[in-house]
């Protein structure tokens, strides 16, 4: 291992031990119970498998044999979710044949970032995750199962499913994707249509066409944005049978993947040693999961998502540890938005196998982190094929599929990893420099002050921004108003940009992790509604933003800085943010939520 990162990690040792501690003790106490079925009255075991068959029944009480629950965020509105639909029976009868049964504990909700965007409801995205934790527990609560599958994908399910797993540490668990939709229109000219439509060059039928040749079946959008994010780093924790992310729902190696989920769980569950979830993901599989994100220009929805999961099992993190990781870790992959290529392409290229391969060879990773096959991340440097309808994993090529799209750690796209820290008068914030060219890095422009998102739309819409500019959307924070993503800001801003304009964005909102091309400031903390320097910039002031050495500042005397009040979200915004499409069922997420940083957390009591 590189010294720089086993540093990272002593540190974030040190400043958990407390946390961790306790974690790991509340955690042991829960393994030393009976079994659910042993454990519980009569009363409640009777309820608990009242609708099974006879058979499986005398499974559970009589032969002991593992009850495996099942969180399923299955709906048929996402289309990487309704491959779903039939899992469930997939699961119960593999579990017969392994000696096990299988239930389906609950399901919990998954929202589609996609078709929200820009919309009310996006304001309920982040706060879905913790939602899906909630629920995750809830299914989990009836206390009779022995391990768990989690069945999720997308922006916040994973993120959520992982929570409300490590709430429940003392159980073996194992994640089961679905596999990405099959290639549709080209990214590139996805982003060029959206574009055109927001200078009025074609209608809502051209654009319409457009995004459901990309958007087109059933699977995961094939854009590296926060969805196929979570699948790199669900392979890079070991939590999903090796190479599991990215095989097409319909191939027929996925069926297998995903029977030999349950034969492998129910393995873990049997084992002499079991390794539960609480136990499993410790400080090295976060570092792990982190040095992942870095190396291939994940989502930056994961600076949030991380340092949440990683509290969850008693582990505190913040983007300091990511900035100084980024810089132990090359960016090896280039996938869309930062490159040309989607997921589809960047499997065939060697896709998450590679990608962990190399960061193992470079000293990037924990080789010998506990994963849900056993010791050793080695198994997930595998391709999962099958022979004679068994699975098999072969080894990759030791060479790139396509270098444009992947590459060996000694020939990387940048030294550095594709997420950086912005400190300075302004605060914290992070940017995503693997989707911006260098020559943009450093920008430096007036401040034009918005809102909302409406309205730097409306400003696009009179002609207003036909100038060098840096766009200060305000407002957009956790406590705001959720923290919507403001990815319906990229086509018009692209088109200020194409015109040969400075733009950028600062924001204690989110971007989408589709998001790319323009310099973006993101995740600004403290917010605005917090009280943050954000609300203190005035139209017109000089902004710098600095990539290149991960600063953002202000340029104002300090004492003219200090001197200014910030502005307040007005009475008439909170009202508007509190109310329709649901909204006021999460005001006390809003009022209670930790900051951007802190993982935009709502539970920690």
């Amino acid at each position: 291992m590189k010294q720089s990162i086993i540093e990272i990690t002593q540190r974030i040792k040190e400043n958990s031990r407390p946390t961790r501690k306790a974690y790991l003790e509340r955690v042991n106490e829960m393994r030393k119970r009976d079994r659910g079925a042993d454990r519980l009255g009569c009363a409640n075991v009777a309820h608990a498998i009242a609708a099974l068959p006879q058979n499986e029944k005398l499974r559970i009480v009589e032969k002991k044999g593992p009850n495996i629950g099942i969180i399923t965020a299955y709906n048929d509105m996402l289309s990487a979710h309704k491959p779903y639909e039939n899992y469930p029976q997939i699961i119960r009868q593999a579990a017969l044949s392994f000696g096990a049964t299988a239930q389906v504990a609950g399901g919990v909700p998954a929202m589609c970032d996609g078709v929200t965007q820009g919309e009310p409801g996006m304001e309920l995205s982040l706060f879905s995750r913790d939602t899906i934790a909630m629920g995750t527990a809830i299914g989990l609560s009836h206390d009779v199962f022995d391990g768990m599958l989690l069945l999720g994908i997308c922006d916040k399910i994973v993120p959520g499913l992982l929570i409300g797993a490590l709430h429940f540490g003392h159980l073996p668990a194992i994640f089961v994707p679905a596999g990405p939709m099959s290639t549709g229109i080209d990214n590139t000219q996805k982003s060029k249509v959206r574009e055109q439509y927001a200078q009025g060059k074609v209608g809502r039928k051209e654009l319409l066409a457009s995004e459901s040749s990309a958007y087109h079946g059933e699977g995961t959008c094939t854009f590296y944005g926060t969805a196929n994010s979570n699948q790199m780093l669900m392979e890079a924790m070991g939590l999903h049978i090796p190479g599991s992310a990215f095989v097409h729902p319909h191939d027929g190696v996925r069926k297998l993947l995903t029977i030999e989920a349950v034969k492998q769980l129910v393995a873990n569950i049997g084992a002499e040693k079991v390794t539960p979830i609480g136990e499993m993901v410790n400080e090295e599989v976060i570092i792990n999961a982190m040095a992942a994100l870095l190396a291939t220009g994940g989502s930056t929805n994961h600076l949030i998502h991380w340092v949440a999961i990683a509290r969850a099992a008693g582990i505190i993190i913040d983007w300091s540890d990511f900035h100084d990781l980024a810089k132990s870790v090359p960016l090896l992959a280039s996938v869309y938005p930062n490159g040309k290529a989607d997921v589809n392409e960047f499997q065939s290229a060697g896709g998450p196998a590679f990608v962990i391969r190399e960061l193992l060879e470079l000293g990037c990773m924990y080789p010998d982190v506990t994963s849900v096959v056993g010791q050793g991340i080695e198994s997930y440097t595998k391709l999962p094929q099958t022979k004679k309808d068994e699975l098999i994993w072969k080894k990759l090529p030791d060479e790139s599929g396509d270098e444009s799209i992947v590459r060996k750690g000694n020939n990387p796209f940048s030294e550095e990893g594709g997420l950086k820290l912005l400190k300075g008068n302004l605060g914290r914030s992070v940017i995503k420099v693997s989707a911006v060219p260098e020559d943009r890095y450093i920008i430096e422009a007036p401040a034009m002050i918005f809102n909302s998102q409406e309205e730097l739309l409306k400003a696009f819409d009179d002609g207003l921004l036909e100038k060098d500019f840096i766009a200060v959307v305000r407002f957009q924070g956790p406590m705001a108003n959720g923290m919507p993503e403001l990815h319906k800001l990229t086509p018009p801003l692209s088109v200020i940009q194409n015109q040969g304009f400075k733009v950028a964005i600062v924001t204690d909102g989110r971007m989408s992790g589709a998001s790319g091309k323009i310099p973006a400031a993101i995740h600004l903390s403290p917010e605005a509604a917090a009280g943050g320097s954000i609300a203190k910039i005035k139209e017109g002031d000089i902004i710098r933003i600095n990539a290149v050495v991960g600063s953002m500042n202000v340029l104002i005397d300090e004492d003219t800085w200090s001197e200014r009040r910030p502005a307040i979200l007005t009475e008439a915004i909170k009202t508007k943010n509190g109310h329709g499409i649901g909204r006021e069922l999460f005001g006390n997420m809003r009022k209670n939520v930790l900051s951007a940083e802190e993982g935009a957390i709502t539970w920690v009591i």
